[in-house]
């Protein structure tokens, strides 16, 4: 699991995870739900196998992470970390249009505005309703999918849920328990636990739509407790085409627009990464599984985000530094400028700080 938490734990730490909208025929109140049974495997190859790249959705993302509530500060802040962390705390909706790898909708639903996410073709537009700005950036031809999210963006569970899978190694334990229903949709649950008790995570779900194969929800829960720490899950789901119209995107009168150009090496959804394996990662991998330690060097932390009041607000003082702390995952900031991270007990971190 290494890798996927390479990715997941900064994204963690200063981004977030949601997406959506539309609506969909519920099941019978009180129906249970008495699905063919399958194995891990099957539930595996069923995600594999899925094909579906056409819906309209409502998701919904609770994180009961231990964060102070951020939004507040987020919007004094006014940058991107800002609006990421705040994304960490509470309950957030969003809706999420999908049609194929070149257009994509994503509106995060604020308290009183909404950011958009669109994508059609090469055109990728930003737009925050709150301050009516939009920034307009252009794809390479040959990019081949949607870009990957910027901070403060969601994504689906099923994104999540390929991150997750990606790295199955012997750390994990996968198993399926009752079936469930996610929708209005009747699905399997598959179930990956960590064998060692050295991570704070306690176990990660996935709801899969028994009929395509989809991720429809992600749990993730901390060591110890009961309720999920994180859960990203569709509300209401529908697979129809939806509206071409929905991702021809024009500014609203007087919005300030901005041209900008897309910075050297963004990586692309679907691209591969860096494989921190092969020497071409920055940084340095301690442990194994869930229970790995990153650690980046000086500098990998932008001046702008600890000068952020949300830095000193989302953190604590602690031995060697500055700790951002939740029931899953510990971001350990040295006084030297160096970050540590992992699912793992700050002692664990302080000790790959110190060299142990």
């Amino acid at each position: 699991m290494t890798r996927v938490w390479l990715r997941w734990v900064p994204a963690a730490a200063a981004s977030a995870v949601i997406a959506a909208g539309a609506l969909a025929v519920p099941l019978e109140a009180g129906a249970a739900v008495n699905l063919p049974d399958k194995t891990p495997q099957e539930v595996l190859a069923m995600i594999g196998d899925s094909t579906v790249d056409t819906l309209s959705g409502t998701l919904e993302q609770t994180s009961r992470l231990g964060l102070p509530d951020l939004s507040m500060g987020g919007s004094a802040a006014g940058d991107d970390a800002a609006s990421a962390l705040e994304l960490l705390t509470g309950t957030h909706t969003a809706r999420v249009y999908l049609d194929g790898p070149g257009q994509a909708r994503v509106q995060v639903m604020g308290r009183l505005a909404e950011r958009d996410l669109i994508v059609n073709g090469t055109d990728v537009w930003l737009y925050d309703s709150k301050d009516n700005e939009a920034t307009h950036l252009t794809l390479p031809a040959d990019a081949g999918s949607r870009p990957a999210p910027a901070p403060g963006s969601p994504q689906t569970p099923a994104q999540l849920a390929d991150k997750l899978l990606a790295e199955l190694d012997p750390s994990t334990e996968v198993s399926v328990d009752a079936d469930t229903e996610v929708a209005g949709r009747t699905a399997y649950d598959l179930v990956l636990t960590p064998r060692g008790n050295g991570t704070l995570v306690g176990a990660v779900s996935i709801a899969v739509d028994s009929e395509t194969g989809l991720p429809l929800r992600v749990k993730v829960q901390a060591r110890g407790e009961t309720e999920p720490a994180f859960e990203l899950a569709f509300t209401a789901l529908s697979l129809a085409k939806p509206d071409a119209a929905l991702f021809d995107f024009q500014p609203p009168a007087g919005a300030d627009v901005r041209e900008q150009a897309l910075p050297e090496g963004t990586p692309q959804e679907g691209t591969p990464q860096k494989d921190t394996e092969h020497g071409d990662f920055p940084g340095t991998v301690s442990g194994t599984g869930w229970e790995s330690v990153v650690g980046l060097p000086a500098g990998s932390v932008p001046a702008e985000l600890t000068a952020s009041p949300l830095y000193a607000q989302a953190t604590e003082a602690v031995d060697g530094g500055r700790l951002l702390s939740t029931s899953l995952v510990n971001v350990l900031i040295t006084d030297d400028g160096r970050v540590f991270a992992g699912s793992v007990p700050v002692s664990r971190l302080q000790a790959a700080a110190a060299g142990g």
